[in-house]
């Protein structure tokens, strides 16, 4: 299969957008439980799965015998059905509308909401699921539907994540345990291909999502053949492309084809340097609501935002996940930590939005641990904008070819004075005690 002519250029509103939300809400919220262990990318793969963080895995956690996960079911549920979850998720305090506001206001361009996690319930009337979708169970309300309405009601771009490679619904498989999965241990035979080809497709016709977000794999069945095949995962990309011409898709199909590579929590990081990439993980270490996590598993405010500004700055765009409660509630900690980076947003999303990389100058500092000094760069064609956290006074790279030092100011605040040595800027402040990133902004020479 030539995969090469799905390509084409990359959507100019994606470039610009920078920074996007991922939303995993489902049944898994009812129990939303997990192990806080840590991040994805720094636990191998035996003990992850045993004691898996992410609350939006419970379904496979509980099924590994003698796990805690496994324990917790027990004694607090009896080990009842996973689906009584379903029949449990009632939504009642759920309003679309103040989340999407939320969304604009911490200054995110696009929103992606989970469609259809591993557990196979989908959150829209999904073709073939019968009854087992929140419109016949549950909240009994198209989710979908809702979120993307008021997403793009608030002038944000909507994409849609679907659990392609992975349906414990309709699989009798044991449980995963570890990382390097094979074809034998996900949905690959015909009937299922049809069946996801069918949910997306419908996903497609109904909401044209601006972003087709797929998780491990898709079925092998249908990757082979053309788009003239009919179900074949390239006949799945003419009809995107066709109904939604500045649509992307993101890179776990298991194809050559991509419009963007992605990396999760410390997971396949190394991937960022092949090109544009997407960085997404939780604000905790699980992208469901885990009722067991606290701030300590949290991502700080200072964090949140420095973790933004170092994608960006390399050229990335970062989807930062929330995970409400079964009542369709935010829990408090994830609106508060919101609320802290659009508060940031709001003085200094003009050095984000549409920014560029400036590869001729060096970040300072680890990735995202927030030490000082640290320093990040991204540009304009006629403006330069230099991210800093440090208390003390500070030397960075900035060659004089390279801006006017006169144009030098804090965006929020008033002009910088500045002290050139060479190549090298000196700052004797910052300007802020605060522990967040202050922007300076400089024009061009």
């Amino acid at each position: 299969m030539d995969w090469s002519q799905f390509k084409r250029a990359t959507p100019q509103w994606y470039l610009d957008a920078k920074f996007g939300i991922f939303i995993h809400w489902g049944a898994y919220s009812v129990p939303a439980w997990a192990e806080p262990i840590g991040e994805l990318g720094t636990i191998e793969g035996e003990t992850w799965f045993a004691h898996n963080p992410y609350a939006e895995w419970y379904f496979n956690t509980i099924r590994i015998e003698g796990s805690p996960a496994w324990k917790h079911h027990q004694d607090v549920y009896g080990g009842a059905p996973y689906d009584d979850f379903l029949d449990n998720w009632k939504a009642e305090r759920f309003d679309a509308s103040s989340w999407a506001k939320l969304f604009r206001s911490v200054g995110a361009k696009y929103v992606i909401p989970v469609t259809k996690h591993h557990d196979g319930i989908a959150l829209w009337d999904a073709p073939g699921t019968g009854t087992r979708n929140t419109v016949h169970r549950g909240p009994r309300r198209d989710l979908i539907g809702e979120i993307a309405e008021a997403v793009r009601a608030e002038g944000l771009r909507f994409g849609t994540y679907y659990s392609g490679g992975l349906d414990w619904s309709v699989t009798n498989l044991p449980p995963h345990s570890e990382f390097e999965a094979t074809g034998g241990e996900r949905p690959n035979d015909a009937a299922y291909s049809m069946y996801a080809f069918e949910h997306c497709a419908d996903l497609i016709r109904r909401y044209q999502p601006d972003i087709l977000w797929d998780d491990i794999n898709w079925p092998d069945f249908s990757k082979q053949g053309g788009p003239e095949i009919p179900y074949s995962l390239a006949a799945l990309f003419d009809l995107y492309y066709s109904k939604v011409p500045e649509g992307l898709v993101n890179d776990r199909w298991g194809v050559e084809h991509h419009d963007y590579i992605t990396s999760e929590y410390q997971m396949n990081v190394e991937h960022e340097d092949r090109g544009l990439f997407e960085n997404n993980r939780g604000i905790g270490y699980s992208f469901g609501y885990n009722r067991v996590e606290t701030s300590e598993h949290y991502m700080s405010v200072e964090q949140s935002v420095s973790h933004l500004v170092d994608v960006v700055s390399r050229g990335g765009n970062f989807l930062l996940n929330v995970g409400p409660m079964a009542n369709g509630e935010l829990p408090p900690i994830q609106v508060e930590i919101l609320s802290g980076i659009a508060a940031w947003m709001d003085v200094n999303a003009e050095s984000i939005h549409g920014s560029q990389p400036v590869p001729e100058l060096n970040s300072v500092g680890d990735k995202s641990e927030g030490e000082t000094p640290w320093v990040r760069f991204t540009g304009f064609e006629d403006r330069l904008y230099v991210f800093l956290k440090s208390k003390q006074p500070i030397e960075f790279d900035l060659p004089s070819s390279l801006v006017r030092d006169d144009s030098a100011r804090l965006l929020g605040g008033a002009e910088v004075a500045i002290e050139r040595i060479g190549n090298k800027v000196r700052l004797d402040s910052v300007g802020s005690e605060s522990k967040l990133p202050q922007v300076i902004s400089f024009m061009r020479s």
